[in-house]
């Protein structure tokens, strides 16, 4: 296996920058998944990675070697595509041992890889089977048995699910996190699901309009946002987001708007200082919204008057969609013991310590 570094990587059509600067280090053996909306530049990145486009400028290295210019066939990589790309004229067992076939290995060879991925990914029963008699579930797992008998030096994932129902989008999300850490690969996957990145990544990196945002641990960068575009991307439903203005009086900090007034954790007062009386972005995941409960007293000032526009009971859990004066929020709450109702009045309470404030004119974190 070997690490893939992209350094000042640039990427442009004509007028068009794809890619702009891109600087990533992907380690040894690491599950790395570059993720963000369509048209920001992660599978052109990918595919520069592969050698399939071309590099306007920077360098890519896969190990220690240079491999700007050089063939796919020779960067001892292996891409498993969105659309699976099988031969249809070939059964699974032929699919499989077909790149090896033309890089001349025996047929001893070819066989023994070809029966030691069948074992891997559980396909003996699909071996003499063609492409058009298997399921969506069962052509992912051939496209990801043919770059496994390659057992190169780097796997290239290009939104491998996006084809599947979403029942076996989350089975097989499971069965690639399970084998990268039979394989000890390195993998670079690419998705426009945050879901996916946060449930498999090791290390997530999230790219908005041919640059990089934000890169780090999924959680870290769940917690830890770096600017209004990452926080709002990264969970679901998305984070809230509110024009407000910070006010202070006397020696409390406040955030206002209209239809709300909430008090901030003191912990934030250093940080707001440079912010006195100038508006802000004030955010607040659905999750960190929970129904007041009155045994705790109603000045803690952090609650809110809403009314429930739409509710929707996943079983589990239930989301609100509230509006509070001119403002619309989501809820993700437990399942309340008395059922909401559309058009009820309630009170929320804000987990104040989980809120995050961005500048407004250019959109990074405040708090």
């Amino acid at each position: 296996m070997a690490n893939v570094i992209l350094k000042n990587l640039i990427k442009r059509y004509g007028s068009v920058t794809a890619v702009d600067n891109l600087n990533i280090e992907i380690r040894d053996r690491e599950f790395a998944v570059l993720v963000g909306p369509s048209g920001c530049g992660k599978t052109t990145a990918l595919r520069m990675i592969a050698g399939l486009e071309t590099v306007t400028s920077g360098d890519i290295y896969i190990g220690d070697t240079l491999v700007n210019d050089m063939a796919p066939k020779d960067r001892d990589i292996a891409m498993v595509f969105q659309n699976y790309a099988l031969y249809p004229h070939m059964n699974v067992r032929d699919n499989l041992g077909f790149g090896l076939k033309m890089r001349k290995f025996s047929k001893t060879e070819i066989d023994r890889r070809v029966q030691e991925a069948a074992d891997i990914l559980g396909i003996h029963d699909l071996l003499e089977r063609k492409p058009k008699e298997l399921s969506g579930g069962q052509r992912q797992r051939v496209a990801v048995g043919r770059a496994i008998v390659r057992k190169p030096k780097v796997f290239l994932f290009d939104e491998p699910l996006s084809n599947l129902d979403a029942k076996l989008r989350v089975a097989m999300r499971a069965e690639i996190s399970k084998l990268h850490r039979r394989l000890g690969a390195t993998i670079v996957y690419v998705t426009h699901d945050q879901v996916e990145a946060m449930t498999m990544a090791d290390r997530i990196f999230i790219m908005h309009n041919g640059t990089l945002q934000q890169s780090g641990m999924p959680l870290d960068v769940y917690n830890k946002p770096a600017n209004r575009f990452v926080a709002g991307f990264i969970g679901s439903p998305a984070m809230n987001f509110i024009e407000t203005r910070l006010v202070r009086e006397k020696d409390t900090w406040f955030i206002a708007s209209e239809g709300f007034k909430v008090r901030l954790p003191e912990a934030f007062y250093p940080r707001v200082e440079p912010y006195a009386d100038r508006p802000v972005i004030f955010g607040v995941r659905p999750e960190d919204m929970e129904e007041h409960d009155p045994a705790t007293g109603s000045d803690s000032g952090n609650t809110l008057t809403v009314q429930a526009e739409v509710v929707e009971t996943l079983g589990f859990e239930v989301f609100v969609y509230l509006t509070c004066g001119p403002h619309a929020l989501v809820a993700r709450m437990e399942v309340p013991k008395h059922p909401l109702t559309v058009g009820q009045t309630l009170e929320v309470d804000l987990k104040m310590a989980q809120i995050h404030l961005f500048d407004r004119e250019t959109s990074q974190t405040i708090v």
